[in-house]
């Protein structure tokens, strides 16, 4: 299943070896095809995961405004996703895919005879017609770790003996793994202590594979510095990518210390190429998110402003008294508030009632009301007790006991929460509406607004 997957990548890698004729090199095209080829994808995820950076600051605020709403908060940011066309998976899936990429270009290197070239697997089974001539010609089988890259080897051995496997397949091809000096198809070795430094010839080519994964490594940290450098991020995310920024460039040094080293290049090449990408975009989608964040500031403005302006003029309007019933208020509405309006006259005529039992009444205003605040400065004030302090003690003691009758009445008038159902009860039934009885619910409107 692997192999049949690997098959085109390995088709893609005979053809751009065979247009170049370097190996080396026509692994540095084949990443710059597979990253154009994900171009579309991970420009629209790159703005995508941009956007929701900059949406941090506006989903804190309904994270404090909902926070003991989970319901109710995800309810909203799903709204604020969908407003702004930010898928927040949007960007998870395309990060994924440059790994099955590199599992069967993987294969397509450690299979060159069978998935690269083509050649039938019958021919190199034992007993198989390349199989006998490897043998014939000396050919030792790799054992221990070598053994799991056995094609490598043999495709080594028939292009240095290329005359006499040639008549046996047309699908066979010579196949050089050097590049700038180095054999691709080695794996690096991270046992330095182990070099043969007697000569340069020995030990330059054993740094020069040494240096891959560390190159590799270094440039993946670097690649993810940049992805992330326009991006503003909160603490948590913070935390989160300084764990990403080290484990993907240790995963890389491992991948790259254990494999031929023609697979650290591949991961150079995707390295550099991301950098550069990322570079561009960073600067092309800011300018592009700026406009965006610069116009979406003054629609809210300017809606802040319209509602504003619609609630100072409602407000005149209800002084002036010009507000009329909204004639597209639900009956049901209008019933509820009728009910409401009927308790708090039944309370106030109570209230009244109570007053002028013991000679007081409710428009009277004490010397010690401030605005609404009927005891403001006190329930037993006197205003003139400097002034005239003969008459203070007796007008205080009046004061207190006006103040204490007064208590009474409002509490014995303020009605019990088993008396205001009662009284709601029949006009909360009637409330309820027969089907298509209601309308769009609202209280009231400015006269002009009425049509």
């Amino acid at each position: 299943m692997l192999k049949a997957i690997a098959k085109p990548f390995g088709v893609l890698m005979l053809w751009l070896y065979d247009l170049v004729g370097n190996y080396g090199v026509a692994v540095i095209l084949f990443a710059l095809v597979v990253k154009l080829i994900m171009l579309p994808f991970q420009l629209k995820s790159k703005k995508s995961m941009m956007r929701m950076s900059r949406m941090t600051p506006r989903l804190k605020e309904l994270e404090k405004k909902y926070g003991n709403d989970q319901q109710r908060y995800q309810m909203e940011m799903a709204k604020l996703y969908k407003e702004e066309g930010v898928n927040p998976m949007g960007g998870c899936l395309w990060s994924f895919l440059p790994f099955p990429i590199l599992i069967a270009l993987y294969q397509a290197i450690r299979y060159p005879l069978t998935i690269m070239m083509g050649v039938g697997e019958d021919l190199l089974a034992d007993g198989g017609a390349i199989f006998q001539k490897l043998a014939a010609l000396g050919y030792q089988t790799q054992t221990g770790r070598t053994a799991f890259y056995d094609q490598i080897f043999q495709s080594k051995f028939i292009t240095e003996h290329f005359d006499a496997f040639a008549g046996i397949s047309d699908k066979l091809q010579p196949l050089s793994y050097k590049f700038l000096g180095l054999d691709l198809s080695s794996t690096p070795s991270f046992a330095f202590w182990r070099w043969d430094f007697s000569s340069a010839s020995a030990w330059l080519p054993a740094l020069g594979l040494f240096m891959i994964p560390v190159l590799s490594a270094l440039l993946s940290w670097f690649s993810m510095k940049v992805s992330n450098a326009a991006s503003p991020q909160t603490a948590d995310t913070q935390r989160q990518m300084r764990t990403m920024n080290l484990i993907m460039p240790l995963m890389s040094l491992y991948i790259c210390f254990t494999m031929p080293a023609v697979m650290g290049i591949y991961w150079i090449a995707q390295s550099v190429f991301a950098i550069a990408q990322d570079m561009i975009l960073n600067r092309v989608y800011n300018k592009q998110l700026d406009v965006e964040d610069a116009d979406r500031i003054e629609r809210e403005k300017a809606k802040e402003a319209e509602l504003e302006a619609k609630r100072a003029e409602t407000e005149r309007l209800k002084a002036e008294g010009a507000t009329v019933e909204n004639r597209n208020t639900s009956k049901k509405n209008k019933r509820a508030v009728a009910a409401q309006k009927e308790v708090e006259r039944k309370a106030a005529e109570a209230r009244a009632a109570k007053l002028a039992k013991k000679g007081l009444r409710e428009d009277d205003i004490p010397d010690s009301q401030v605005g609404d605040r009927r005891y403001a400065r006190g329930r037993a004030y006197v205003a003139d007790r400097y002034s005239n302090p003969d008459e203070a003690e007796e007008k205080t003691k009046a004061a207190a006991a006006e103040s204490a009758a007064y208590d009474e009445t409002e509490t014995a008038a303020e009605p019990s929460d088993e008396t205001r159902a009662e009284d709601m009860a029949p006009a909360l039934t009637e409330a309820v509406p027969a089907a298509g009885e209601d309308g769009p619910e609202a209280e009231e409107q400015p006269a002009g607004d009425s049509e």
